[in-house]
């Protein structure tokens, strides 16, 4: 009766009999899981949403099939799908989020602490990436939290580096703004 109720988990997915994991998938999943896992909680900051995308990439890959198309370089794909899934996350985590709304008339307009600490930075960073575009997302992902160069990043996406570059400077920019409060910069 237990048995019924447990949750799935990819690793209770792949054991189920019904499903045939090609020896491939298996292949890429133990050189690679680690690197997904990574790359989703330096994005997330939370290890059971990088699980999440663990589970997301990989059953992904799996619904592929052998008629997907075959992966030139796989560490790079499954490194921009962590980051989009992770993004994903983020995305709907903060859709279903809300805030309650003061009360009429009583005077008290909340406001944005002027220095915060380094957990409400990452937050509001996590936010703010969120609310961007997943391009910008994207470069902005791989360049500042995988440590990828602008050369890399051009390679990896196919676009030049100049358009790598202004992405990212205009995506430092929009970030900034949105992160003043907490850098202590006025408007």
């Amino acid at each position: 009766m237990k048995e019924q109720y447990r949750r799935r988990t990819l690793l209770s997915v792949l054991e189920e009999p019904a499903i045939a994991i090609p020896d491939e998938l298996e292949q890429v999943f133990q050189v690679h899981h680690g690197l997904v896992f990574r790359t989703a909680y330096r994005i997330t900051g939370n290890a059971g949403d990088a699980e999440d995308v663990l589970q997301t990439v990989f059953l992904r890959m799996l619904r592929r099939g052998p008629n997907g198309d075959p992966l030139e370089n796989q560490e790079s794909y499954l490194r921009r799908a962590a980051i989009n899934s992770a993004l994903d996350v983020i995305r709907a985590r903060k859709a279903e989020q809300s805030v309650p709304l003061p009360e009429e008339d009583s005077g008290h307009v909340p406001t944005a602490p002027a220095q915060a600490d380094v957990s409400g930075l990452r937050q509001a960073l996590t936010r703010a990436l969120a609310q961007l575009k997943p391009r910008p997302a994207e470069i902005f992902a791989l360049r500042f939290i995988e440590g990828f160069s602008n050369r890399q990043i051009a390679q990896t996406l196919g676009i030049s580096q100049v358009l790598v570059a202004v992405i990212v400077h205009r995506t430092r920019q929009q970030l900034r703004k949105e992160l003043r409060p907490y850098l202590g910069e006025r408007s």
